[in-house]
């Protein structure tokens, strides 16, 4: 190959390649992204369970399921939870969006695969050791600086890959 056609951008039908299920790293992507999803889903989830386990009720109309007489706030399990959603809603919802720029620009598979598999075990493990299992810090700490590093690391990727395109 000469040096024009390494230059080249990819386009056509190889671009849509990268964003297809038959590229490994774009299926390692929609496998873990839709994990999760499904972890963030879980945890509305577990919000209301521990509502209905300690009837603390934020709304009006929820009030008439147990019988209770008045609204309550702050009881520091719903709370627990209610922060580790939040920090779910937070990280990876940036995360999902940068990994699916960073699959967009063809990455070495090896390394994509990876980052992406790393990242999304360390939000589970995040959320493990924050709503869950509550354990005492660097735990949660090192789980969330794990993905921050990882969304960051994708971005700049990203902005060095395509920044001769603006």
């Amino acid at each position: 190959m000469d040096n024009k056609t390494l230059a080249t951008p990819i386009t056509g039908p190889m671009r849509l390649a990268l964003l297809d299920r038959s590229n490994p790293v774009f299926a390692c992507y929609l496998v873990w992204m839709s994990l999760l999803v499904l972890k963030m889903l879980c945890m509305s989830l577990l919000t209301a369970r521990q509502r209905m386990r300690t009837k603390t009720f934020a709304n009006p109309e929820d009030l008439r399921l147990p019988k209770l007489s008045e609204v309550r706030f702050g009881d520091a399990h719903v709370e627990r939870v209610r922060r580790a959603h939040r920090n779910d809603l937070e990280n990876v919802l940036p995360f999902m969006l940068m990994s699916l720029a960073y699959v967009a620009t063809g990455p070495h598979p090896m390394v994509a695969r990876l980052v992406i598999r790393i990242g999304a075990s360390a939000r589970v493990l995040h959320t493990m050791v924050y709503a869950f299992v509550p354990v005492p810090q660097p735990a949660r700490a090192l789980a969330f600086f794990t993905t921050f590093l990882i969304t960051c690391f994708e971005a700049i990727y990203v902005l060095v890959c395509c920044i001769k395109y603006i």
